[in-house]
């Protein structure tokens, strides 16, 4: 067994978030708490009934989300919300949530990770929000064909491309989830390539129109490397277990 805190304290200063600006709604940290002890961790990218029944069904009691509880203010706890809530105290379950500071961070963040896992090399960031660079710059020196097929082996072959860029692009832009609103971003770098989770219909018109390679591997799949990272961390260091709930989400 371990203290919350001192897990809760551990994730707060790994993701610097008192340094990171979220979202409206956001509310980044420990969103709902147990009775203070933590024997296993548990990762998982959305907050939900069916992640937190997983979770449970896992014997875990400290879960890291990505995509938290709270986005729409406040919300009378009835129905699902009500099911939720009495889960979570039945359970024991505490919930952790890190947006965009497991979005953005370096080491332990999605995008530096994606890139990672499938050889692009840092050189650099861009897209920013309020003082925050969300995006991940990185070189490829493959050719187009090769960063397709890197990506087609980490995600599979659902992935959408939209390809109307070079060949042989050599500065790649990586921004997960949501990247639709980073694409002006993109050339603004002199990048003509995006990795990210999913685009809008009309992603694909200013693709055609500025030439650009586009590649949506999937908002869920883009964003599963930083809550495992984070939750490996705090095994480790604390000495327990942990799990990823995977839910399969194909969005």
């Amino acid at each position: 067994m371990t203290e919350l805190t001192e897990i809760v304290k551990y994730c707060d200063e790994r993701t610097r978030l008192k340094e990171i600006k979220d979202f409206p709604g956001a509310h980044n940290g420990l969103q709902f708490a147990n009775n203070g002890k933590v024997s296993k961790i548990g990762a998982a990218v959305d907050a939900g009934l069916t992640p937190f029944e997983m979770a449970v069904e896992a014997k875990i009691d400290f879960l890291i989300t990505h995509h938290g509880m709270y986005w729409n203010g406040v919300q009378p706890v009835v129905d699902v919300e009500y099911r939720k809530t009495k889960l979570l105290i039945d359970s024991n379950l505490a919930v952790y949530a890190s947006h965009l500071p497991l979005d953005a961070h370096p080491e332990i963040g999605n995008n530096a990770l994606l890139a990672k896992a499938i050889g692009i090399q840092a050189s650099g960031s861009f897209a920013n929000y309020e003082g925050v660079d969300i995006g991940f710059m990185g070189t490829w020196n493959e050719g187009r064909e090769s960063l397709k097929k890197a990506l087609m082996k980490q995600f599979g072959s659902g992935i959408a491309s939209i390809e109307f860029g070079s060949n042989e692009p050599e500065k790649i832009c990586i921004c997960t989830g949501s990247g639709a609103s980073v694409m002006d971003e993109v050339k603004r770098t002199g990048a003509d390539t995006l990795i990210t989770g999913e685009l809008k219909q009309h992603s694909y018109n200013i693709a055609q129109e500025q030439g650009l390679n586009l590649y949506a591997c999937g908002h869920y799949a883009t964003e599963t490397f930083g809550v495992q990272a984070l939750a490996a961390e705090c095994a480790e260091k604390f000495n327990l277990p942990w799990e990823f709930i995977q839910t399969n989400c194909p969005l």
